[in-house]
């Protein structure tokens, strides 16, 4: 067994810290300074955050506002986009799982992942 102080963790900002990671999900802890935003991203797992300590505002992509504090459970749906903005020094714990996703580039094989680079590289011209 292994068990976490969350509240207590070394963590960096902008360094998330992988608990653990096994096929079924994979536990990190971040820690986002006051003010600080996670820019609008997405994941390929089902994503459940726990606010730890700290007020966080959370955009939907429909638009919607959630503040939350510690204690607050979020769940999104793969590929669901969201924006994070801490609005005093937060500590979140997010399980992305299964672990990886589809579509995660851990999860592609190496043809696969050829593919996306060069699908990329035509982007990106």
């Amino acid at each position: 067994m292994e068990s976490w102080d969350l509240k207590t963790v070394d963590v960096e900002p902008r360094q998330p810290r992988i608990l653990a990671s096994a096929n079924d999900a994979r536990t990190i802890l971040l820690h986002l300074p006051s003010g600080e935003e996670m820019q609008e991203h997405e994941v390929h797992e089902r994503a459940r955050v726990l606010v730890v300590d700290g007020d966080l505002e959370v955009t939907l992509q429909e638009g919607d506002i959630v503040s939350a504090s510690a204690g607050h459970l979020f769940e999104f749906e793969p590929g669901e986009r969201r924006t994070i903005v801490a609005r005093s020094d937060a500590r979140m714990l997010m399980v992305l799982s299964p672990w990886p996703g589809d579509g995660h580039p851990g999860a592609m094989s190496l043809e696969e992942k050829s593919e996306a680079r060069e699908k990329a590289a035509e982007h990106a011209s």
